[in-house]
């Protein structure tokens, strides 16, 4: 029963690694470049639905419906002012250094406004679980709850990218900007609607987090956004079956690293696995290599 359990829980683990790479993958295929900052959105998610129920004294619901306004806000505050206008900019450096300066900031503003003390976080779980094997196997609430709502994110996603005109324009800006541009499609409407999907995911994804693990600071969101990156990239950047593929894998080999080597041994186990991966297969698990004519 405890490979049962351990593997139950990497795949609620795992699940919110998928959900926070599902940003990073939509960010990165349609507007080519890398959110570093997305995990700090992560925090600013859990802050806000833990001021939410803490404060305001709204119910769990309200919290996260609260969060991933919030959020998704954010998210389009961050892509106008600090990424487009550096979209056309020469060296791609120039984004990837503002992302890391943004995500400073955002942990800096929460260091002033929350203070560095570990806050507990409520979970908005109320459903003890269910015992299974005459109670040999106990599942959580937030674990059952983690892993369902990843898979309706995932089934929601893939259907709104290949069904709805949104998505369709989606997929064109990956293409090609100017093309799409041309046959009428708003690119910076369509960059923006990606940051703000890819925010609110993160606010989810923030709130299951902290119910699973109940504590937030303000350096909550740097290593979860950091493993749902390498989940991302695990799976294929750009890929949305790969990035839900990547989070679930990386969650079940953190955990069973955690419990068949040694705790201190797991993140470097995941970074591992993606060196190798990547060694055999650079473009990741689902991800296509793109041939550049010169």
């Amino acid at each position: 029963m405890s490979f049962l359990s351990y593997l139950i829980n990497g795949l609620s683990l795992g699940s919110v690694y998928a959900i926070i790479a599902l940003g990073y993958t939509m960010v990165y295929g349609i507007a080519k470049m890398l959110n570093f900052a997305h995990g700090d959105v992560i925090m600013v998610g859990a802050y806000m639905a833990l001021l939410s129920m803490t404060r305001a004294g709204l119910s769990p619901v309200m919290a996260v419906l609260i969060a991933i306004v919030v959020c998704t806000v954010l998210g389009v505050l961050i892509e106008r002012i600090a990424y487009k206008p550096l979209r056309n900019a020469a060296s791609s450096l120039s984004v990837l250094i503002t992302a890391i300066g943004v995500s400073y900031l955002l942990q800096n503003l929460a260091l002033l406004i929350f203070g560095s003390n570990t806050q507990t976080f409520p979970s908005v779980v109320e459903w003890t679980g269910i015992s299974l094997a005459g109670g040999q196997l106990n599942i959580s609430g937030v674990t059952i709850v983690t892993i369902l709502v990843c898979l309706v994110i995932m089934a929601a996603l893939v259907f709104f990218v290949q069904k709805s005109k949104a998505g369709q324009a989606m997929r064109a800006v990956s293409e090609d900007k100017g093309a799409a541009q041309l046959m009428g499609i708003n690119v910076n409407a369509t960059i923006a609607l990606t940051f703000a999907i890819g925010s609110a995911l993160a606010a989810v994804a923030g709130v299951l987090y902290c119910s699973a693990y109940p504590s937030v600071t303000p350096y909550t969101g740097a290593m979860p956004g950091i493993k749902a990156f390498v989940a991302a990239v695990f799976g294929g950047i750009g890929s949305i079956p790969g990035a839900f593929i990547g989070g679930l894998l990386l969650g079940v080999i953190e955990i069973f690293g955690r419990a068949y080597i040694t705790s201190q041994m797991a993140d470097a186990l995941v970074f591992a696995v993606l060196i190798i991966v990547l060694l055999v297969k650079p473009a990741g698990l689902l991800g296509k290599n793109i041939q550049e004519k010169v």
